[in-house]
């Protein structure tokens, strides 16, 4: 099992920025692989952004050159640095790791760009 503890979500106004963070525990080594999906309001999940253990990064077609994500391998952490932000990127944003073969989510955290 792999818990998370996400944050960073919250209010901004169009333009603004935030910062996601979301800490991965468990029985678990090393992570191949950690990212961020989202679910706006009525829309389906969608993927944000991913980054390997390696160093690859992958951004959907919406947050690339706006979005940034990093990670701290050694602490199982990733996060999403997100400016320009824009009222379509209203969301909930929920970590996510593949891990031993297998797909884990966070709770997530809501993140709301409103004036």
């Amino acid at each position: 099992q792999v818990q998370f503890v996400e944050s960073g979500g919250g209010l901004v106004q169009p333009g603004g920025s935030l910062r996601l963070s979301c800490a991965a525990s468990g029985s678990i080594g090393s992570i191949p692989t950690m990212g961020w999906y989202r679910q706006g309001p009525g829309k389906e999940r969608e993927l944000v952004a991913y980054m390997t253990s390696g160093g690859t990064r992958s951004y959907a077609d919406s947050a690339k050159g706006r979005f940034t994500i990093s990670r701290d391998n050694a602490l199982n952490t990733v996060y999403l640095q997100m400016n320009s932000l824009k009222p379509e990127d209203t969301a909930v944003y929920s970590c996510y790791a593949y891990v031993n073969r297998r797909d884990y989510w966070g709770q997530g955290t809501q993140v709301t760009v409103s004036s």
